[in-house]
């Protein structure tokens, strides 16, 4: 599997991390992730990485395109998180039967020429809808509050999800900017990720017209292929592992100390051997089944994360706590893990393994 250049993708990921990425990562994470990083990231084909190839996708097979979100999300988890929200909006535009959609927006997507965002997550809670979608005659009527939207002011479009009063997920591709009934928020003040400008939005009277749907499905089928999704253990978290735990190698070699370089070696391996697990599970099990030993391994997975970061800051000392230092950063990140994408069978299983293990 390569891109045009005849280079593969994961050596083109690791050649950008290191070059662009990962040099920036401090200065990112305190101010906003620069659209330049990510046009670069696209440039290289590797945000079109799973998208069709006759949109200029590069069709890429799942073992490479985790292999990718691994390295940008050790590099910088703020430009990851920026990138990770095109993943599924540019899934939902190639799959959907609305070709003049895919004909106006996909290619862009894939070439990476479009950047998209977003905004689906109020679809996962109980209860009353945060947006609903009612029918018009040209389209669909959005209102409501999503109370979580990533890249704002970064990306180009988003994908917005609502809910029926027939019960059906309408999503729908739309601008990303104020006007005409969308009305975004102030940048949330948030502990980690702050360089991602994650707003709220307020939808009233907000008209999209049917050329802008991607699909209209019924919600129960949505929030099925959406729990076997975030189930299983996700690649950014194993890529943020690595990349702390080569950090913390680093520190134990600079320092001789005998310890830090033993635990560096342990954690390694506790992460390689839950990721072998983790992508067993999902490239060799049906989806929707062994829900119950994915999400073991999720959480697993999230509580090696957060020990490994703690492992660094010991090793490192007061200087971890620096405004501008890697291992606090790395802990706000490895922590914001935790909640990205979180679902309530998630949760339980995070909280079930802390209560096990104190």
């Amino acid at each position: 599997m390569t891109t045009a250049t005849s280079t593969p993708p994961v050596e083109l990921a690791r050649s950008l991390a290191d070059e662009l990425i990962r040099p920036a990562a401090e200065q990112v994470d305190r101010t906003v992730v620069p659209r330049a990083h990510l046009d670069a990231w696209g440039a290289a084909g590797l945000l079109g990485l799973a998208g069709p190839t006759a949109y200029g996708g590069a069709g890429a097979p799942p073992h490479v395109v985790r292999e990718v979100t691994e390295v940008l999300a050790g590099a910088c988890g703020a430009t990851w998180f920026v990138a990770t929200q095109h993943a599924m909006p540019l899934a939902t535009v190639a799959a959907s039967k609305n070709e003049t959609l895919k004909e106006r927006l996909l290619r862009g997507m894939c070439t990476g020429s479009v950047l998209s965002g977003v905004a689906v997550a109020q679809l996962r809670r109980p209860g009353t809808p945060a947006v609903t979608a009612m029918r018009t005659e040209t389209g669909w009527r959005f209102d409501g509050h999503v109370g979580w939207m990533t890249s704002w002011g970064i990306c180009d479009v988003f994908l917005l999800g609502a809910v029926s009063p027939d019960g059906d997920v309408v999503l729908a591709m739309v601008p990303a900017r104020d006007g005409e009934g969308l009305t975004a928020s102030a940048p949330m003040e948030l502990a980690a990720m702050q360089a991602t400008v994650t707003v709220t939005l307020d939808l009233s009277g907000y008209v999209v017209a049917d050329a802008d749907v991607a699909s209209v499905v019924p919600l129960a089928d949505w929030l099925a292929v959406d729990a076997a999704k975030t189930a299983n253990p996700s690649p950014h978290t194993f890529g943020l592992q690595r990349e702390i735990v080569r950090r913390l190698a680093e520190t134990a070699s600079t320092r001789d100390d005998g310890t830090a370089a033993a635990l560096a070696q342990q954690l390694g391996r506790e992460g390689e051997r839950l990721r072998r697990v983790a992508y067993t599970l999902i490239d060799d099990v049906p989806a929707m089944e062994q829900v119950e030993d994915r999400l073991s391994v999720r959480a697993a997975s999230l509580e090696l994360v957060v020990r490994t970061a703690t492992s660094l800051i010991a090793a490192t000392g007061g200087s971890a706590m620096a405004a501008g230092a890697a291992p606090q950063r790395l802990m706000r990140e490895a922590v914001f893990h935790l909640v990205q994408a979180q679902t309530a069978p998630i949760r339980e299983a995070t909280l079930q393994l802390l209560r096990e293990a104190s």
